[in-house]
């Protein structure tokens, strides 16, 4: 079974990475630097988790991948969108990112911004281009979700959020809403747009959905702040240890290591109770939630 998974993502990871290289602009089209600098950021690196979401969740659907392939990307441009700005020097200023350096750092702190600008237009323009969806509205619903996940309600709220308790101590339910917003707005997203791509879900499937969305978004963060306590810089691909030297507050520094990771397990838990209505089909989500646990622990 464990194989079998990892055949699957390989497939899927490889699908999007050729379906990038296809569909951002090409680096001999001016303005070259710019094209370049977005080509450099966003292929060859990552682990795609938020594309694997959505393929696994388009397996409740019955969604076609091709659509999904279309949806996923346009949430994976806009996850590298938030990368490339959030190691800009007036955010975490770091100068390393999937094992190589930042955006700002190959290229300038100009160019870097007009990347993030420019990768978050092509994710809507990727959305409103091809047919995802079997109905109009329910395409349109696609776009508003991905919107607001970006936006000062999603994302980028939980951004100025972290940015604002930079050497506080906030409470763990301050924690919980700062990432549910930051990371987990966009992972729920990847998981919702990619299952509106096959045939349409009932609202007790859709609640169940989100609600596994929610845990495992927050799952992915809490499994993030115990890697950046505990791998290598070599091992993450960016720098390891960033949180605790810019005194950010995280899981680890809340409720140490131990608790942090038995956190992770029971949000796991919560997951996968709110796949339990879905019963076989959700085995792909499962396998997903597996690998975000237990990635590099």
């Amino acid at each position: 079974m464990i194989s079998d998974f990892q055949d699957w993502a390989r497939n899927r990871q490889a699908r999007i990475e050729t379906s990038l290289e296809t569909l951002l602009p090409s680096a001999k089209f001016s303005p070259e630097q710019l094209h370049d600098a977005m080509r450099y950021t966003v292929l060859g690196g990552g682990k795609r988790i938020r594309p694997l979401l959505a393929y696994a969740a388009g397996e409740l659907s019955m969604a076609d991948e091709e659509r999904v392939t279309i949806a996923a990307i346009a949430v994976e441009l806009i996850h590298a969108y938030s990368l490339v700005h959030d190691d800009l020097p007036c955010m975490d200023n770091d100068v390393l990112r999937r094992g190589k350096p930042t955006c700002h750092i190959e290229y300038n702190e100009a160019i870097a911004l007009l990347v993030g600008d420019s990768l978050q237009s092509l994710a809507f323009q990727l959305l409103a281009e091809y047919r995802l969806a079997d109905t109009p509205h329910v395409q349109l619903e696609m776009i508003k979700r991905l919107a607001q996940a970006a936006g000062s309600r999603g994302m980028a709220g939980g951004q100025a959020v972290d940015l604002a308790s930079i050497g506080k101590t906030l409470s763990l339910p301050e924690l919980e809403f700062m990432h549910i917003h930051k990371t987990g707005s966009l992972i729920r997203a990847a998981v919702m747009i990619g299952a509106c791509c096959g045939k349409s879900l009932n609202d007790l499937q859709l609640k169940n959905l989100d609600h596994f969305a929610k845990n495992i978004g927050l799952a992915f963060q809490v499994v993030d702040d115990v890697l950046d306590t505990e791998a290598t810089t070599a091992t993450l691909g960016k720098t390891a240890g960033k949180d605790a030297e810019n005194n950010k507050p995280t899981y680890v520094s809340i409720l140490g290591v131990n608790q942090a990771r038995k956190l992770a397990e029971e949000l796991r838990h919560d997951a996968y109770q709110s796949l339990e209505y879905f019963g076989t089909t959700a085995t792909r989500l499962r396998q997903v939630t597996d690998f975000i646990i237990q990635r590099e622990f």
